[in-house]
């Protein structure tokens, strides 16, 4: 990412599935999980068009490059984080963050006043920075037996 040249949000294409579903392994890998656990996770992190249909989906891009995508689908007043993840070397920049506050609004303007965020243990506590607070925990859809932490953020019209 360059100071000269920001990156933007937008929405991704269907052409860039794919390319999109590879970052969100990247970033997942980026934990340290063995290529064992790696093959277990690829079937629910892979984004469809069936996502990009159903759900909000965005992407965040530094000319052709994608640093971070996030998705989030919303049911009444509940909306759940179902996709959040930042390409390792995008991390720490405030890519996450800027993805975060896409979501948050897009829920809001959906008529969510809550959004619950099922997440991996290491992104747990930048969950918590975003203000959600932990609501117990939820089995994993790729390794059976493991338990993934869940939290809740209130949202508000005027903002999370």
């Amino acid at each position: 990412m360059s100071a000269s040249q920001p990156y933007i949000l937008r929405p991704p294409r269907v052409e860039e599935l794919a390319r999109v579903s590879a970052l969100m392994l990247r970033s997942k890998a980026h934990w340290g999980y063995d290529a064992t656990f790696m093959r277990a996770c690829v079937a629910e992190l892979t984004m469809t068009a069936a996502d990009l249909m159903r759900d909000d989906c965005m992407l965040a891009c530094d000319g052709d490059r994608m640093l971070g995508v996030a998705q989030v689908s919303c049911d009444g007043g509940i909306a759940e984080l179902e996709a959040l993840f930042v390409d390792p070397v995008a991390m720490g920049r405030g890519v996450g963050r800027r993805l975060f506050d896409w979501a948050t609004g897009a829920a809001i303007a959906h008529g969510a006043r809550s959004l619950v965020i099922v997440a991996d243990p290491d992104a747990e506590p930048f969950y918590q920075r975003m203000g959600a607070v932990p609501a117990g925990t939820t089995p994993s859809g790729s390794i059976p037996g493991r338990h993934l932490p869940r939290l809740t953020l209130t949202l508000s019209d005027t903002g999370a």
